[in-house]
């Protein structure tokens, strides 16, 4: 049982489950066209600020290496160039995983009234949702920041020590790719899970208590996910599929079904 008191299955079944809700929301958007390029907006918008950001810490990865590296001026040209290079090809190197990392809780701040719009509609036809509180946006939008922040910090404790074992020969090549990955993955799931639970009135750490007590599906849909986001574009395209999945996950397996403000909440399956 789960920390909602519905049935768990782990392991590799799991697993797949999270897999197969990445493809049901590629299919709900795949059958609501005008839904994927609603959704598309926010992400284009991030993506835009994403070049440019990266563009400008390629551009200007030399002089911070430089700026970090004072000790290395008496040192002899060619050595202080090469320890300069190396430290500005790592300093862009956290910039590209940090953009990972990021991108999805950027667009969701970006696009918060979007994707909730978008998240509503894939509640509308598995049947609607009992009626909960609306929070304002002036109010939802902060939080969402808040807890994005909080998030962000949980992740770049298992980020950046993985970051500095990827040097490490053999073991950075084949252990690290696949705890990268996974890392990376339950973290994408909780920023993407958050609107549909947010709707049933849980707050950041009972999300994280449902996600760790149901892992298996987590990491499966969050690292597939996880692997789409690192082609060229795949973000963008799929971050409409991306929300419509998460929310269906919440839906049918994560957390209880709410009921009107003022009576507890019950949960989702009988």
């Amino acid at each position: 049982m789960n920390s909602m008191g519905q049935p768990v299955r782990r392991g590799v079944g799991g697993f797949a489950d999270g897999v197969r809700y990445v493809l049901r929301g590629l299919g709900w958007v795949a059958r609501n066209p005008r839904q994927w390029l609603f959704g598309l907006i926010p992400a284009l918008l991030a993506l835009v600020l994403y070049i440019v950001a990266l563009v400008l810490l390629g551009t200007y990865a030399g002089d911070l290496a430089a700026w970090a590296t004072p000790f290395a001026d008496g040192w002899n040209s060619g050595l202080r160039q090469t320890v300069r290079v190396l430290l500005g090809v790592v300093i862009f190197a956290l910039g590209l995983v940090l953009s990972v990392l990021t991108f999805t809780a950027a667009t969701l701040a970006i696009g918060e009234p979007f994707y909730e719009k978008l998240s509503e509609r894939v509640e509308h036809d598995l049947g609607g949702l009992e009626a909960v509180p609306e929070v304002p946006l002036w109010r939802s939008i902060p939080r969402s920041l808040r807890d994005s922040l909080i998030t962000l910090g949980y992740a770049l404790l298992f980020t950046i020590p993985l970051f500095v074992l990827g040097f490490v020969p053999v073991v950075g090549q084949t252990v690290v790719p696949v705890l990268g990955a996974a890392v990376s993955g339950f973290f994408l799931t909780v920023e993407l899970t958050a609107l549909a639970m947010e709707r049933r009135g849980l707050a950041r750490k009972q999300r994280f208590a449902a996600l760790r007590a149901d892992k298996a599906p987590a990491l499966g849909f969050g690292v597939l996910l996880f692997l789409i986001f690192l082609v060229p574009f795949g973000a963008v395209i799929a971050m409409p599929a991306a929300v419509a999945g998460a929310t269906i996950m919440v839906r049918e397996r994560l957390s209880p079904t709410p009921t009107p403000h003022g009576q507890p909440p019950r949960s989702a399956h009988p």
